[in-house]
């Protein structure tokens, strides 16, 4: 009986042998399987305003980088290692940016951020980015600030030094206005940015600015503004900021009986700034912006056939230049043969003549990129192509 418990407990420890190192095998396997797959991905970090008041720009954005992000892995990705985006979403605020690209840097480790549409999350996250020396490349931020606060941190569009210049030249010479009325969101890096811009090269060339209004972003009643710049009479009202105001500053304008034609950047740009009362409102308005869908390029138009079939919508902007981040990103990392920060940023100063969706990028020595502006003019409550204007 003794010899048999004896057997018992023997073969028991046999057992609990087997199944310890059983455990210890099935773990180092498991840490080398997560070891091999992390050696086989390059994780990039995304952060956008998926919620909020301006979630489309958000939203496109992403839509483009994942579009983007399909593409490259489809062809065997970059430096044979497929590419992996995590994505935060910021919900257009700039304390929550923070949070979110720190997360991205110090807890997912990316080698790279993509993001924002606005520039006051883009001015958030930039010292974040800048002081971990990872690079950073914003889709849109048209802010002249954004890339001075560091030689990590570029743009794959123009700057509102440039679309200001645009705007005034084609108050001038094609909408052949001399007297311009500003209404300005006086909280917002954009709308201030590009209003300073505008009135110097609109002075500049000859114009007047007969008066200046302000309003802060997610204001419902402008009538006080209005009033004044329709007792100043104004040829046109220059508004500079985004399409969830623009969209109704443009209704309250009409109905105070203001006829003239309003005219910004490209913040306007979504589908939501014709909703409702403001189709009508709009029509005749222009606004500038990166890329028209009217483009024939090849380039351009494959792009459309795709984000269509993909998503089953239209694309905006934002789509494109979502796009178009990712693509230079990865090519710089192909440039740089490596995913260390300052490889990847060296490589990314040194693009020229990039064939993208938005037309031919080169980055010059500000980090900011050389490219056309294109006119839109809003015609039966749709975006059309009025003209371009070069650098």
């Amino acid at each position: 009986m003794k010899k048999n418990l004896s057997l018992k407990g023997i073969k028991m420890k046999t057992y609990k042998a087997l199944l310890f190192f059983s455990v210890i095998i099935f773990a180092f396997l498991f840490i080398s399987c997560e070891s091999d797959n992390k050696e086989n991905i390059i994780v990039i970090g995304q952060f956008a305003s998926l919620t909020g008041s301006e979630a489309t720009f958000g939203q496109s954005q992403d839509k483009g980088i994942k579009m983007a992000v399909e593409e490259i892995n489809k062809t065997g990705g970059v430096l044979g290692k497929q590419i992996e985006v995590v994505t935060e979403d910021n919900q257009g605020k700039n304390n929550e940016t923070v949070s979110v690209v720190n997360k991205l840097i110090n807890v997912n480790k990316v080698v790279a951020v993509l993001g924002e549409v606005a520039s006051s999350r883009s001015k958030a996250a930039a010292p974040i980015c800048q002081n971990a020396k990872i690079p950073m490349i914003t889709p849109a931020s048209t802010n002249p600030e954004v890339t001075k606060l560091g030689d990590y941190i570029f743009r794959v569009c123009f700057t509102d030094s440039f679309q200001a210049v645009v705007n005034a030249k084609f108050a001038i010479n094609s909408m052949k206005v001399r007297r311009v009325a500003l209404l300005i969101d006086q909280k917002n890096a954009y709308s201030t940015g590009l209003a300073e811009a505008f009135k110097l090269t609109f002075s500049s060339l000859g114009g007047e600015i007969v008066a200046e209004q302000k309003y802060s972003a997610g204001d419902k009643d402008f009538k006080a503004q209005l009033t004044d710049i329709k007792a100043k009479n104004p040829e046109a009202i220059f508004i500079p900021g985004y399409y969830t105001d623009v969209n109704l500053i443009a209704i309250q304008a009409r109905d105070a009986g203001i006829t003239i034609p309003l005219f910004g950047g490209d913040g306007w740009e979504s589908e939501k700034l014709v909703e409702g009362k403001a189709r009508e409102s709009l029509e005749g308005c222009y606004f500038s912006t990166h890329v028209s869908k009217e483009d024939q390029s090849p380039l351009v138009q494959e792009f459309l056939n795709k984000y269509r079939a993909k998503y089953n919508e239209e694309p905006d902007c934002y789509a494109f230049l979502g796009y178009d981040a990712a693509m230079i990103l990865f090519d710089a990392i192909k440039r740089a043969n490596s995913t260390e920060g300052a490889k990847i940023r060296d490589a990314l100063a040194q693009t020229k003549d990039f064939k993208s969706v938005t037309g031919n990028i080169t980055i010059n020595e500000q980090r900011n990129a050389i490219k056309p502006c294109v006119i839109i003019q809003i015609k039966d409550g749709k975006f059309k192509y009025k003209e371009t204007i070069n650098p």
